[in-house]
């Protein structure tokens, strides 16, 4: 496994965050909130999480949650119980980080996963999209904590503008089909709107998919997202 990269601080106003995106947390404000959840004493890797560097995720607000704080969330490496923390803190406190493209990432993946990384990165070229790691790989590359197990998938992000061309995606589950592990992600929309590849292409013209959102979840039609292209 390679070592983790030093992220790259991007100087964006933290309040243009949208889900998906990465950020760091002020160390001091890490701390003060970690001394608010006594239930987390003494779990795995908290305690210097922002000193190191390390991200947390821009994550989908949940009922009770106001727009005076941004909505996070830290999965834990599986060896420590795959636990998923939810949080949020106001803005002031996060930095935005540039995470790594799935090419920077690729070191940090499984020998078993490299032609199917390759295969994407190829398809994203053709396509003027550059996919980005989430899940377990993005987690390993940027923490250097091992993440990903032999059951692990491969989750990526394709930024798109829409409409998506169906020849992406039906060339997405060409690659799918032959990968040895589950390829899953979402085309991701430049207001930050996730939606899932496979839902996209399999639905039906007149159907609607479920869009995500950092303020909640909605049902689109699929027909202005989607734009017909010989695969």
């Amino acid at each position: 496994m390679g070592q983790a990269p030093q992220p790259n601080i991007e100087t964006r106003t933290p309040g243009t965050v949208t889900r998906q995106d990465l950020v760091h947390v002020d160390p001091g404000a890490w701390a003060s909130w970690l001394r608010s959840r006594e239930d987390l004493a003494g779990v795995p890797h908290l305690a210097g999480w922002a000193e190191a560097c390390r991200p947390l995720i821009v994550r989908r607000r949940v009922p009770g949650e106001g727009a005076e704080t941004v909505p996070l969330g830290l999965p834990l490496p599986p060896a420590d119980g795959k636990r998923r923390i939810g949080l949020a803190l106001p803005a002031e406190h996060l930095t935005r980080l540039n995470g790594p493209s799935l090419a920077e990432a690729a070191a940090h993946a499984p020998a078993a996963w490299q032609a199917t990384i390759a295969a994407a990165l190829a398809l994203g070229d053709s396509y003027g999209s550059n996919p980005r790691p989430f899940g377990g790989l993005l987690w390993q590359a940027m923490t250097g904590l091992v993440y990903l197990t032999a059951t692990s998938d491969l989750d990526l992000l394709w930024p798109c503008r829409e409409p998506v061309p169906t020849g992406l995606l039906d060339r997405l589950a060409s690659i799918a089909e032959k990968a040895p592990m589950r390829l899953d992600g979402e085309i991701l929309l430049p207001d930050g709107t996730g939606l899932h590849w496979r839902e996209l292409r399999d639905a039906p013209e007149g159907g609607t998919v479920l869009a995500k959102g950092l303020d909640g979840l909605g049902m689109r039609p699929v027909a202005p997202l989607r734009t017909w292209e010989p695969a």
